[in-house]
């Protein structure tokens, strides 16, 4: 049992996370809760081969998904089947908390070119299947605390 404020938490380029896992890493499922600033890329605009689904803790943010962008707040889920194309970024006035659970199993991933990613700060120049090519300028994550305002917001879901 591992309670999200007291995990080991990251930040860097790509938003503040928390993996709930050290070494080994889990073998069959990635479980993480990423968040983002507004207009900060959760990561590269890519496609993979492994299923993905994703929750809004708390804030909002902007999801490029094959092309397109579409607005999401507090308690929107998203489903990624293999290789769908897809970014999350942060938006409104304050920190988006997203939960993310995938499989592992492959490991492909297609860093496709995009515009609307690129527009975002997302998006790579020339296709590529290279990680460490699509994340060339990419400055390492450091360890940090925890900070209360991260998940603040992910309390009960508002009334609609």
């Amino acid at each position: 049992m591992l309670n999200a404020r007291e995990a080991r938490w990251l930040d860097g380029q790509y938003g503040a996370y928390t993996r709930f896992e050290g070494d080994p890493r889990f073998p069959k499922l990635g479980f993480n809760i990423g968040v983002l600033e507004p207009g900060q890329p959760a990561c590269m605009y890519h496609g993979e081969d492994e299923q993905e689904d994703f929750l809004v803790l708390s804030g909002e943010c902007l999801l490029l998904i094959e092309g397109t962008e579409q607005r999401l707040k507090q308690w929107d889920f998203v489903h990624c089947p293999p290789w769908t194309e897809h970014v999350f970024v942060g938006a409104g006035d304050r920190p988006c908390a997203i939960l993310a659970v995938g499989t592992r199993s492959g490991g492909d991933v297609l860093y496709p070119v995009s515009e609307l990613a690129q527009r975002h700060r997302a998006g790579v120049e020339r296709e590529t299947r290279d990680a460490e090519q699509a994340y060339a300028d990419m400055r390492p994550d450091e360890p940090v605390e925890y900070r209360e305002e991260w998940l603040s917001g992910a309390g009960p879901p508002a009334s609609r």
